[in-house]
């Protein structure tokens, strides 16, 4: 795990809820493309419905995230593609249960006319800081 550090609110910067406006830390550059809600199989998951597709993409980025030895504690900014802003409380309550309230990353959220196929709601890309493994010699 990487150590990160969050600053919430800089000096003259209207405090951020629910992010972080600046996370910085040392290590490797981790970056995940924009996940859709895909199954295993290449399969939609919850045509229609934005909670059940917002646990999908986190459940995906959380399997990115480990193919390359990092974590959701190493995430230092989520990017949303939603194709209505009202489908941002259930990209929040997916996150939560990924991320505490404590750990929030950087985050901004964009409104899409349509995804590739339009039978998604949203995709959400992660950039995270994996710590460098110290090898003793």
């Amino acid at each position: 795990m990487s150590e990160l550090t969050r600053i919430p609110a800089p000096d003259g910067v209207a405090p951020a809820a629910p992010y972080s406006h600046v996370v910085m830390g040392t290590g490797r550059l981790v970056a995940i493309s924009g996940q859709l809600a895909l199954d295993e199989d290449g399969k939609p998951v919850g045509e229609g419905d934005p909670a059940a597709q917002a646990r999908q993409v986190f459940e995906n980025l959380r399997r990115c995230l480990g193919a390359a030895g990092a974590t959701f504690d190493d995430v230092v900014k989520l990017t949303y593609f939603v194709t209505d802003m009202g489908y941002m409380p259930a990209t929040r309550e997916a996150r939560a249960a990924h991320i505490p309230d404590d750990r929030l990353p950087a985050s901004s959220a964009v409104q899409v006319a349509a995804l590739v196929p339009p039978v998604f709601l949203m995709e959400i890309e992660a950039y995270a800081i994996e710590a460098y493994a110290i090898v003793a010699g």
